[in-house]
């Protein structure tokens, strides 16, 4: 076996972003009739939804209801890109994404490190891009 670098660096096995909606139902819709993802569990508070987990495969997004203590006019997704990756054609990913009415920011292009990806947006200015596996 391999000696570690001591001390030991952090090794993490799964990211989960947390997303905050303007509108909490309206982004499980997206997310789910959308972009593909499931309602894995959902989070209340006496009775009222106030996060979702989503589950793509492997992939988790936690979708929570912004409660507006910053101002509903404060902007979401800035300087943020969510990157995933998928054995999935996506070619036809995009396609049927946008068949759906999503908001393609990126078609499917060709990167120079191999990859194919193409990227979308979700309701509250998420940059989601979705990569081939190299």
């Amino acid at each position: 076996m391999k000696d570690r670098k001591q001390p030991e660096t952090l090794r993490l096995r799964l990211a989960m972003p947390a997303i905050t909606a303007n509108d909490l139902e309206a982004s499980v819709a997206w997310y789910r009739d959308v972009m593909g993802f499931i309602v894995a569990e959902e989070y209340r508070m006496e009775g009222e939804l106030k996060g979702v987990e989503m589950k793509a495969g492997a992939v988790q997004f936690v979708l929570s209801q912004d409660d507006f203590a910053q101002g509903r006019d404060r902007l979401k997704g800035l300087g943020l890109r969510i990157y995933c990756t998928t054995t999935q054609d996506v070619d036809e990913l995009a396609a049927q994404i946008g068949a759906r009415g999503g908001e393609l920011i990126q078609p499917p292009t060709d990167q120079p490190w191999g990859a194919r990806d193409f990227a979308v947006i979700d309701p509250d200015g998420f940059k989601i891009s979705i990569s081939s596996e190299d």
